[in-house]
Order: structure tokens, then sequence, then C-alpha cells
């Protein structure tokens, strides 16, 4: 054995058994006279091989153990080093029958143990040899001779003595429970030390003949590697079948334990077979390659990446990181999978633009004319960046701006980026984000995944080939979040000029200064983007285009594009005005121009199929009515505001993704209960407006000289038209007042007037969004009147005069106002 203990430790195996020029110690048998217990032990060298009675008398000396736990009948060497055990040691050897207990010491103790710092449960055992060595230490082979509890202790100097009693076996040993259990063991521990290295074969032939359960136990528990607590358990165990149980258990640990071990030895042997293995062909291939002249290519490689490293203008932190890899690459076998990790991560790191900038054009007017000359109207965003180019003029280490351009599909959003960094003569780039779900296309893959990758911003700049381009993240109300992770608060770094100066990808592993990049993201609504990255942000909303811009944009932009791509540019064509006019109202109805560039496509293409057949000669100018032969029926009938009168009928404007549009609010009214029925797929927030217009005009019945009981009497129906089309919003709240007050009053809407706003159960009006498309879309339907919320008049102003040119504005700011502007003052039959 080769635990430690505290006084006294077991000697290792092969030990000495003689002291130099003496023959070995023999145990001698000793008679004692009547009164003491007998107990049967062996006499030799060997356990149980002779037996013999001995008696134990009443009182012995007491021999504390660490880290270890002796049992009865077995044979095992000790190691005894220190005076107060040595002088227990002589003491015994005097005594004629050479006895002694050892218990175990329960914990770690500072000194030498006491009372309490021993278990209860030791064995009784007979010193058989013992050899002085020239250090003072004794080595003695000592033999179990009884399971004894300690009953108390009579003394503690110079060592511990105490009184004892035999612990008798308990159980019955010869019962099928206590064969089957021996049975188990038995083959357990014999198949455990034929597959165990560190125990001996002669231990499976002796536990398969041994035939007393007891002693089994003792042999098992005595040779398997486990705690203290649990060799103590055994020891302390009085049952014998319980015993073997414990044992059992603790066998099956083993085995399981031992099975593991085997199979990682067997992995690490074949692991290591493997690396040496690749070592040699290494080798081999070096020296094949050393003979072909590669190996100097290699070299050759190495000085090109060092020389683009000081090249790159790295920053200091960058440097040393790629020098570092360069060193690794070095020492690394071309073979290696290895050495093309490094040096495609060198090649990354070379070629990112670390201190490479484009000189921005810091003329004013220039900048103007180029966004002018690219872009119709949008004078909000030619302002802004004409504002950024003026600022950078006079203070030349400026941050780029964030910006977000917030419209309808097709107003130019994208485009403008690219115009904008041509005005400023800068590099462009487009980061498409729809879609985007892995946090990792923002920040990069660390270099561990196999066919890791920097983020889209380090690739963008890589491409760009300088670190201060124009950069459009398209589609940012797009960005999804899944398992992987949450792009839109990695984008909160990137898109804050605080932090993005020493902006982290996972690849390169070095900050990147990204605060000289303009950043410009396009969205086509702000509900989805989340409030923290937002706020980052200085949003510029794009409304959707007036009729006159569209066709405006058609005849500079569209149209000679279109007959450029379509092959007609030879040919003398043109779409006048009043062609694009039709194409707009009744071929298109959009905020942007993508689908009217789509109807003036297949108009060319048509042109282009006359040309190529032979049917055109001459000019060629497409007017209206030909219109129909070229695309087909119109695909949009406006929705005009009805010529006739009628009472309870009341035109609204909505706000749509396309730009504005009108609606008709339709009541009706009929005997019944007093209930109220809202049909045209109406959204919660609109439902509620035509409770608080009805609650409202309930209340202030009497100022119409209405009678209560009709609203008790009637069952009232309001119904908005296109049903397909789900509706909702507050700035309904005016036309549906509006509506149910001529339905009760018997009075008509105002011919041709239209109206929005939210109204309040008190009669206020409060203002609403969206003015500007709203205002288009009257206009573009025939009405000559259009009554707003007071509140919203500052968002008329910014409208230009020729846009609202034969359109009057009427401002309200409560429900009475709104209602003598709305409602006629002759009433009809209801």
């Amino acid at each position: 054995m080769s635990d430690e203990r505290d006084d006294e430790r077991s000697d290792p195996p092969g030990a000495q058994d003689e002291e130099p020029g003496k023959g070995p110690v023999r145990p001698e048998s000793f008679s004692s006279p009547g009164g003491r217990t007998e107990i049967v032990v062996g006499s030799g060298e060997e356990p149980h091989d002779v037996e013999e009675v001995v008696d134990l008398p009443e009182e012995l000396p007491i021999l504390p153990l660490k880290n270890t736990v002796l049992y009865p009948y077995l044979v095992s060497p000790l190691l005894v080093n220190t005076p107060r055990s040595r002088s227990l040691i002589d003491e015994v050897l005097v005594r004629p029958d050479r006895l002694l207990v050892c218990s175990a010491v329960k914990h770690p103790v500072e000194g030498s143990p006491g009372p309490d710092d021993v278990y209860r449960v030791g064995t009784v055992l007979r010193v058989a040899k013992m050899i002085k060595f020239p250090d003072e230490s004794y080595r003695l082979l000592v033999q179990g001779v009884a399971r004894v509890t300690i009953e108390d202790f009579v003394s503690s100097d110079p060592f511990l003595r105490g009184r004892i009693r035999v612990r008798e076996d308990a159980g019955d040993l010869e019962s099928v429970e206590t064969t089957a259990l021996m049975r188990n063991v038995s083959q357990q521990f014999a198949s455990l030390v034929s597959e165990s290295p560190r125990l001996s074969g002669e231990l499976q032939v002796l536990a398969l003949n041994l035939e007393d359960p007891s002693k089994l136990a003792d042999l098992v528990a005595s040779n398997l590697d486990f705690d203290v607590a649990g060799k103590q358990e055994v020891l302390s165990a009085t049952s014998v079948p319980e015993r073997l149980k414990v044992v059992l258990a603790q066998l099956n640990r083993q085995s399981d334990a031992l099975e593991i071990e085997t199979e990682i030895k067997e992995k690490v042997q074949t692991e290591m077979g493997r690396t040496q293995r690749d070592y040699m062909l290494r080798q081999q291939l070096e020296a094949i390659r050393k003979e072909l002249g590669e190996a100097e290519d290699d070299k050759a490689e190495m000085e090109r990446l060092k020389e683009r490293i000081e090249a790159a203008g790295m920053s200091e932190e960058g440097a040393k990181q790629a020098n570092r890899e360069l060193e690794r690459m070095s020492q690394t076998p071309p073979a290696a999978a290895e050495y093309s990790v490094i040096r495609t991560y060198l090649e990354w790191m070379t070629e990112v633009p670390w201190s490479k900038t484009s000189e921005d054009r810091l003329d004013v007017a220039e900048a103007r004319r180029i966004l002018d000359e690219d872009h119709y109207g949008l004078e909000k965003v030619k302002d802004r960046i004409v504002e950024f180019i003026a600022v950078l003029s006079l203070k030349r280490e400026l941050k780029g701006p964030i910006l977000c351009f917030v419209g309808p599909p097709g107003t130019g959003k994208t485009s403008l980026g690219r115009s904008i960094a041509r005005a400023l003569g800068r590099e462009f780039a487009r980061i498409s984000l729809g879609g985007v779900r892995d946090e990792a296309e923002i920040r990069g893959h660390r270099r561990t995944y196999v066919g890791a990758l920097p983020g889209r911003f380090i690739q963008s700049l890589r491409k760009a080939g300088t670190r201060n381009p124009v950069i459009v993240l398209d589609e940012l109300d797009k960005v999804g979040a899944d398992g992987r992770g949450d792009p839109s608060s990695a984008l909160l770094e990137v898109l804050d000029p605080e932090q993005n100066i020493e902006f982290s990808d996972h690849y390169i592993e070095v900050p990147f200064d990204l605060s000289q990049v303009l950043f410009i993201a396009t969205a086509n609504l702000m509900d989805p983007v989340p409030a923290a990255l937002r706020d980052r942000m200085e949003v510029i909303e794009l409304p959707g285009y007036t009729l006159e811009e569209k066709v405006e944009i058609a005849k500079r932009f569209l149209v000679p594009r279109q007959v450029a791509q379509n092959g007609i540019a030879e040919v003398d064509f043109e779409l006048p005005d009043e062609t694009l006019h039709v194409l707009c109202e009744s071929y298109t109805r959009e905020a942007g121009v993508r689908n009217l560039e789509r109807e003036i496509g297949g108009v060319c293409r048509k042109i282009a199929r006359r040309v190529a057949e032979g049917e055109v000669s001459g000019p060629l100018r497409v007017a209206p009515e030909e219109l129909f032969d070229l695309l087909g029926p119109v695909k949009f009938e406006p929705d005009l505001a009805e010529q006739g009168v009628q009472a309870g009928v009341a035109v609204g404007l909505a706000w749509t993704p396309a730009g504005g549009d009108i609606l008709f609010i339709e009541s009706a009214a009929m005997p019944g209960k007093g209930e109220l029925k809202l049909t045209g797929s109406l959204g919660d927030v609109m439902r509620e407006s035509v409770e608080a217009a009805r609650s409202w005009l309930r209340t202030h019945a009497a100022d119409f000289d209405l009678e209560v009981e009709n609203f008790e009497s009637r069952d009232i129906h309001v119904h908005v038209p296109s049903g397909a089309v789900p509706k909702d919003g507050p700035s309904a709240g005016v036309g549906m007042v509006t509506s149910l007050a001529s339905l009760f009053t018997g009075k008509p809407v105002t011919p041709k007037v239209a109206m929005t706003g939210e109204i309040t159960l008190r009669g206020k009006v409060l203002p609403v969004g969206g003015i500007k498309e709203k205002l288009l879309a009257a206009k573009r339907s025939g009405i000559e009147c259009v009554v707003l919320p007071e509140r919203n008049r500052k968002d008329a102003d910014e409208i230009p005069e020729n846009l609202l040119k034969g359109l009057e504005l009427r401002y309200v700011g409560t429900i009475d106002e709104a209602l003598q502007h709305t409602l006629a003052t002759t009433a009809s039959a209801v």
C-alpha cells in the first residue's frame, strides 16, 4: 500500500523485511492467562495459513492512522517515524502478545490526534515483524486480529490507550442472499484484478477461493481505491451482507472508472500515434519541398506578408497582433490546417484600410449641383448634406453623422446615399440588413470556426478601400433576431459616434476606428427599430412624391434611362406631360416612382417592338389615349369626391405606406335598441373613435335640436368601404362625428370637403400625422376644402404653395368649429 498516515504510514511494496546483519523477525505465539477474549488468527507471513487462538486484553494502546483503514486477518506494512508512535511500538514489543489497536483519523489535525479525532471502530493488530532504520524510523509488518469498538479512552499521554470490545459479525452467513453477494463480489473483484495493472494477480486466486464472506469483504475493501470514510463504513458494518453490499457498490464504481480510464488511455495512445505519424510525414514533406525549391517560396511569402504589414499603416495594437500571427505562421508547417487560417487572417489584416482615406470634396456649390443632378426634390435631405460639407470645410476633423432616411418604398433612399458619396467624393458601400438574424454578420465570426470571416462592416471597408466611405445600411427596419443573437443590439456600437471609434470585430480581434465613416440607414417604418438604436440616429423623413414631382422625375430620369435600356435612343420618342399624368394616376398607386418606371419601361418595350418590326417611321409621340393599346386597361380608378350630397356620408383622409388617400365614412340608422355596428375592417383605435363621436353627439344632442330617444330607439351602422383593407388610427375622429351628426340632423356634408383630426369627449380636435400625404390625396381626388386641426398648421406651412394651389385649408380646435365647416346649412330627410 502507498497511503500516507499521520504518525504512521504503510510501507511501499518490496520494502526490506529485515535489518542489516540480522535474520527476519518472525511472529511468536504466546499463552495468556484466562479472562480474555479468544480470537483465532493466522500466524504466518501470509494471512490465513495457520490459525491460532489469541486472547485480547480489555485495554490496548491505540495508534491513529491517517488516510487508510486496516482490516482483520490481513497482513499490512507500517512505517512509524514520530517519537510518540515509536514509544507506543516500544511498549508493544515488550508485551507478550504484541497487540495494539489502529483507528483511522476522521479529519486532518495539527499535532498528535486526540480521542475526538479518531473513529471509535478500529482493528486490533499484532506486530509480526519490525525493522529499525538509522533515521530512527520503524518498519513494521502487522496482521489484523479483530474488529473492536473503543468504548473509552483511559489515557492520552504519552499515547492513546483505551478499553475495547470485540464487534461480532452479524447476519446469516449461509443465506442465499449472502451467497449471491459473495459470488458477485468475487467475480467482480477477479474481473477488476485482471484488468487493473495496479493489482496483483494472486489476489484474483485468493478472492475466488475464500469461503468466509466477512474475510472476503475485508480483503476486497483493503485493495480498492476509495476514500477513508467509505473504508471505515466497511469496517464499522457488523452485518456481513450489508458489508458485502457496500463493497459491491464500490467495486461497480471502480470498474466503471477503470473502463473510462482505459478508453481515455487508448484514445491518447491513438492520438499520439497519429501525431507522430503526422510529424514524420511533415518532415519527409519538408525534405521533398526543399529538394523541389518550394521552401524558398514560403520564405518569400513570409517576407511579402511582413512588408504588407509594415505598409498597411495599422494601429500599434493591430501591428503587434499581426506580427505575432506572422511569427506563429513561420513556425507552422505549410501543410498544417492552421497555416492557411493564419495566412487568411493576415491577408485580411493587411487589406483593411487602417489609414487610407479619400479626400473630401468641400465645394458646397458643386456638392449641391451633384445632388440636384441626381435627385429631384428632397430639399430637407440635400440641405442636411450641404450643411455637413460646410462644417467639414471649416473643421476638418469631424466625425461622420449617423443619418436615417425613413420613407415609403421607391422614394430614392438608397440611391440618395450613392449620390451623397459622389457629392462628397467618397467611396460608396451598401450593406443590406434585410433578414439578417445572426450577430456574427455584424461583428464577424471568431477564428475558431471553420470558414470564419469578418463582419459586414470590415468587409465593406475592405471593398471600399478607404476608412471614410459612405456606407448605406439598407432596410434597417427588417433586421431580425433569433437564438444566434440580436443584430440590432450589435449595431448600437456601430452607430454610436462615441463608441465606434474602437469597434471590435471578433475576427480581426483588434479595435478599428469607424468614426470617419458616414453611415446612412434606410427604413420604411421606424416602429420596428429599437428605441435605443433610434436614439443614436438623426431621422430624416422622405414623404411620398406629389404628382407634379413624379412627372418631373419621370421626364428627367426615368424616361431617358428606359429609352437607353430598351435600345430606342435613336428613335425620336416622346412621352408628353399629359401622358405621364395618366401613367401616374391610372397605372400606378405608390408614394415612390418604382412602379412608374416599370410602366414607362413597358411602354418603351412596346415601342421597341414596333421599331424592330418596321411599323414606326418618323417622330413618335405617345398620347394618353394610346396607353390603353400599349399597357391595357387602367389599373386604378381615382377615388373622386362624390358630386351628390347625402346625409351620413363624410370624406376622411388617410395615410398609407404608398402615400395618402381619401376614405368615405358611411352611417345609416334603423329602428332598434340603440346598438352600434361597425364594418369595414376597422381597428380598435378607429372603433373607439366611433364610440367617442357617438358619445359626444349624444351629450350635445340639445345643441342640434335632437331628442335623446333617437339614440335609444335606433341602431347605428357605420361602414368604411374597401373592407378588405385593414384600417386603424385616430385621425378619422372628425370624419366620424361629422358622419353621425349629418345622419341625425339630416344635414348633408358640405360637397368637396375632406377632414382629418382626432377628437376627445370634451370636444377637442387633436393633431395627427401625414399631413402632406393627406393634402396631396385630397387635391388628387378633387377636394376643394380640407378641415385640419389647428395644431397641424405648422405642418401645412412646410408644404410648397404650388402644391396646395386650388385647395382651401381651414383650421379648427373644437368639434363645434369643425361641424360649422363640414355640415351644410339645409337639412334633408333622413
